[in-house]
């Protein structure tokens, strides 16, 4: 026994680490019951409370005076609460952070590497501190402390997750309707009255049309655990709220993306033959029913807002140009380390970019340099071929479409939670089938059977 335990260690050195510390080794149930209720917790958080919310209670979220502990969303704290738990009731906290990361690396990575340029962001006195933490450090805790595959977990995230994008568009069809935001994107305190596209559950409009076209994408090639007549409700649903947004790129995007990859999937299954009659009988019903759905809304007025959208962007486009006269300003060196911030805040506001940088590279070689630029991106693209491994083949039209809308705002250059709201969508609703090998169960890509130990 003592030269099994031994060869153990030195097979695995991380195994020395965790101690006694264990998971259950039932399949399917490896966590305590606070664990899995504080991770479903911290991703209804995630997705049901905005910056306008909020607010409401005193928490100045989106703002830019304030406490800064408000300037980190309440999942993240959360979520940062249930990692502390689980690895002291691991036995071990220092093994549980060394076996998640073992079984996570490239979340690892991005976290230490967010963390490491945080504590430069704060050294050299610079914008950004609160979005290193919500934008890096969040989703790759939450990658890290899901890598123990509970079976309830996932199944209870599912349903949070399909219940408050329900009512998120909803609530974005019951504004467009009335004119009215209940939970308006406020800043400082500031509503900007100008703006009545529908903000909903997410906050901002455009961070709405960018979680909502990427949970339409995720309902067209993933959620397979939905029969099909709900899916199709759900992604009608989830497209008119779209409109109700206004976001032209993830409308764009989700019209064409979600197109190809129907053609696609119909081409393949004439090809093999393998048609199902009732799903065809659905989807030609359906087709012949969105001319008059389509008709009628735009009799009550339903693209007006839509096509006033594309009319005019607010500058959006020309933003889009001017953003690139900035680097004429800069020599190269300041732009490796970071130009001086007033200078950028200056010349930002003479080249009419007061709503800021339209692309996230381009806002953080500006803020943050570009050596700190392609540190983030290693980090980044190892942490998406992590979380894309994860799932079913489907993910490709997922990553896709995300890849594509995260250039089309600052996104992930400023603070948000997107990247935490998409790894839970990625890896919740692009779930594999688990395949049981004898009584273990194994998930593709995976060396290791789970609902066992991390290490013994």
């Amino acid at each position: 026994m003592a030269a099994t335990g031994t060869a153990t260690r030195a097979a695995n050195p991380a195994a020395g680490w965790a101690g006694s510390g264990q998971v259950s080794g039932r399949t399917g149930d490896t966590v305590d019951w606070i664990t899995r209720f504080g991770l479903v917790a911290t991703v209804a958080l995630l997705f049901a409370i905005s910056g306008g919310m909020l607010w409401l209670v005193g928490y100045n979220y989106d703002g830019l005076t304030g406490n800064p502990a408000t300037k980190i969303h309440p999942s993240t704290y959360l979520l940062v609460l249930v990692f502390a738990w689980r690895a002291c009731t691991f036995g071990n906290p220092i093994g549980y952070m060394v076996a998640v990361a073992d079984r996570r690396p490239a979340s690892a990575l991005m976290a230490v590497i967010s963390i490491v340029l945080l504590v430069v962001v704060v050294a050299r006195q610079r914008p950004g501190m609160a979005g290193m933490i919500d934008t890096f450090v969040a989703p790759a805790l939450l990658v890290m402390m899901l890598a123990e595959d509970d079976e309830k977990t996932f199944a209870r995230m599912q349903t949070v997750v399909h219940a408050i994008m329900t009512v998120n568009a909803l609530l974005a069809l019951f504004e467009f309707a009335t004119k009215t935001l209940i939970f308006p994107y406020r800043l400082d305190g500031e509503v900007f009255m100008s703006d009545l596209r529908s903000t909903a559950l997410q906050g901002h409009p455009l961070s709405n049309a960018t979680v909502t076209s990427i949970y339409v994408l995720a309902l067209l090639s993933g959620s397979r655990s939905l029969s099909m007549p709900l899916r199709l409700g759900l992604i009608g649903l989830q497209f008119a709220a779209l409109v109700a947004f206004g976001g032209r790129s993830a409308m764009v995007l989700t019209i064409v993306l979600g197109g190809c990859y129907l053609l696609i999937q119909g081409l393949r299954g004439l090809r093999t033959g393998r048609v199902n009659l009732l799903g065809a009988a659905l989807g030609l019903i359906l087709a012949a029913l969105v001319p008059v759905v389509i008709a009628v809304a735009a009799a009550y007025g339903f693209f007006d807002a839509l096509l006033e959208r594309f009319v005019s962007d607010s500058g959006s486009a020309n933003a889009r140009v001017e953003m690139f006269e900035l680097f004429k300003h800069f020599e190269l060196r300041d732009l490796i380390v970071g130009p001086d911030i007033d200078l950028i805040e200056s010349l930002r506001r003479i080249s009419g970019l007061e709503q800021g940088i339209e692309n996230p590279i381009i806002r953080m070689v500006l803020y943050q340099g570009a050596f700190f630029t392609l540190l983030l991106f290693v980090g980044f693209a190892l942490f998406m071929h992590e979380v894309a491994r994860r799932c079913h083949a489907g993910i490709w039209l997922l990553m896709l479409g995300w890849l594509i809308l995260l250039n089309t705002s600052e996104s992930l250059a400023s603070k948000t939670t997107l990247m935490t709201k998409f790894v839970v969508i990625a890896l919740v609703l692009y779930r594999p089938a688990r395949v049981v090998v004898g009584q273990r169960a194994r998930e593709p890509g995976d060396g290791q059977p789970k609902g066992l130990p991390l290490r013994r």
